[in-house]
């Protein structure tokens, strides 16, 4: 029997972060008390820790900064795209020429 795959809301992973870091709760006993695993928590609290701003974006949501990485990327690619024509048009038009 497989085992179906649960999702967080963002709300729940603060807050099960806050009862571990301000709550004075151990990991551990609210990993119990949620029902969830303690490798999970600890993961929770280390992206938690890094960026509280933008941990836990979402499905689909990416963060700030790899929103803008991720369109720089594109328009990279779209730039070389664009210069690798225009190279291969110089040659056919030189080509021409002689």
């Amino acid at each position: 029997m497989g085992s179906t795959r649960r999702s967080f809301s963002r709300e729940f992973k603060q807050e099960a972060v806050r009862m571990v870091t301000e709550g004075g709760h151990s990991l551990a006993q609210v990993a119990r008390d949620l029902d969830i695993r303690p490798d999970m928590l600890r993961r929770w609290r280390r992206q938690f820790e890094q960026d509280p701003e933008q941990a836990f974006p979402g499905v689909g949501q990416r963060k700030a900064r790899d929103e803008e990485m991720w369109q720089l990327r594109r328009k990279l690619d779209r730039v070389t795209t664009e210069r690798d024509i225009l190279k291969r048009a110089l040659g056919i038009v030189s080509d021409r020429r002689r």
